[in-house]
């Protein structure tokens, strides 16, 4: 099993993005809007793991509802497994 990708949930990219920059010691790779999940997203690729910064696009969006309940921060971190269907029944 190995980290696919870690999702922090931030308030605004703009003021997030200069601080794992530094952190990091480098630009994002990428940046992209995911429409159906109403999201901006940074990515930033580390060896076979990617952190993903998530701004809200819409106050109804998922990230935006956790902002508004836990505050900025971890939301998630995915796995890659060898086999889904026997990871799920586990």
């Amino acid at each position: 099993m190995k980290v696919h990708h870690i999702g922090i949930a931030v308030e605004s990219l703009e003021a997030a993005l200069p601080v794992f920059e530094k952190l990091l010691g480098r630009a994002a790779d990428s940046k992209e809007i995911v429409e159906d999940q109403k999201v901006r997203v940074a990515v930033f690729r580390l060896g076979e793991t990617r952190v993903e910064l998530l701004e809200a696009t819409a106050p109804d969006s998922p990230i935006a509802r956790f902002i508004a309940k836990r505050g900025q921060g971890l939301h998630h971190v995915t796995f890659t497994v060898p086999n889904l269907a026997e990871a799920l029944a586990r």
